[in-house]
């Protein structure tokens, strides 16, 4: 009798024991912020650390991707859908003459206006489904995002570019007929700016497409180190020529360069002359969709590029078929 009395005692605390052992991994797992979560309704989602360490590795894939964000003036933290960019014109300095009146400069003031578009790089995945899900994959999708963010904001800043109001121009008949991009054609646009009151402490950039840098690397005076670094020669890259800095575009979905008839439109710039406004700055949203039975990862920003100074732009173009 005290045997099976021992016996249901025994089987009871075991009982109570996997009880006890559950609910610890489950308070383990709701503890996890890697670990996706169900409110009393029954809806599932991520925990807000969780959010914000995804929404962590996109923006810092971003930062590897990102080419011409840095090359314009930034205004970050925009509220409304329009931002203004003063420009001031340039002012003539008078002799002073005493006992006289001080003649004012009368300075031009002038705005450019850029107005905010909202865009979202968003996918359906799995990888939040499971906290042991393979880091590499959580990676790739963030590098995905990335991507697709950081060539949206390019385009935004080459479509303000290619809208530019500038006189100032390059031909493809520079430095030989029907020529792409070559060293008299990157000095001409160097001479432009300058003579159009570009100072050498500006920021320049020039931007390009892979076959215009494939012209520029046959020209001797770009990639021989009596000219240049050897960086061309070792790598096949140019990043530094003339007092400019180079960005090179891929032919992209988004629209990329313009070509027309073999024609690129490139373009050389201060960085004084472009506006960048940001309104919101790549926020990071992951939900579950039932419907789905998948995760929604959408990161959303809202930004607008504006030309400030058509003077600080040069527009160059390059002939890549030779034709």
């Amino acid at each position: 009798m005290h045997r099976k009395i021992l016996s249901l005692i025994y089987t009871f605390l075991d009982v109570v024991a996997v009880y006890i052992i559950t609910a610890l991994v489950v308070l383990a797992k709701r503890m996890d912020p890697a670990f996706f979560m169900a409110d009393e309704t029954g809806s599932v989602s991520l925990s807000t650390a969780a959010i914000a360490s995804f929404d962590a590795d996109v923006k810092h894939a971003y930062q590897d991707m990102g080419k011409l964000r840095d090359t314009v003036r930034i205004k970050t933290g925009v509220v409304g859908s329009t931002h203004r960019f003063p420009k001031l014109a340039a002012g003539l300095a008078t002799r002073r003459v005493k006992q006289t009146d001080v003649v004012p400069m009368n300075l031009a003031h002038t705005n450019a206006t850029a107005t905010l578009e909202d865009w979202n790089a968003a996918e359906y995945t799995d990888v939040f489904d499971d906290a042991k899900t393979n880091i590499s994959e959580r990676e790739e999708l963030a590098g995905s995002i990335a991507k697709a963010i950081s060539r949206r904001e390019d385009q935004l800043i080459i479509d303000a570019l290619e809208a530019t109001s500038t006189t100032l121009t390059v031909a493809s008949s520079i430095g030989g007929a029907n020529t792409n991009l070559n060293v008299d054609k990157l000095r001409r646009a160097s001479r432009l700016l300058g003579d159009n009151g570009v100072g050498e402490d500006e920021d320049i950039t020039y931007v390009g497409s892979y076959a215009g840098r494939e012209g520029l690397l046959g020209e001797t005076e770009a990639t021989s180190a009596d000219f240049n670094t050897v960086r061309a020669l070792v790598n096949g890259d140019i990043s530094q020529f003339l007092g400019m800095s180079f960005k090179w575009i891929a032919s992209r979905a988004e629209g990329g360069l313009d070509l027309t008839s073999g024609d690129r439109t490139t373009f050389a710039y201060a960085k004084s002359a472009l506006g960048h406004a940001i309104g919101m700055d790549q926020r990071m949203e992951v939900n579950y969709i039932p419907t789905k039975t998948s995760w929604l990862a959408n990161m959303l920003f809202s930004a607008g590029s504006i030309e400030i100074d058509a003077g600080g732009v040069v527009e160059i173009t390059c002939d890549e078929d030779g034709a």
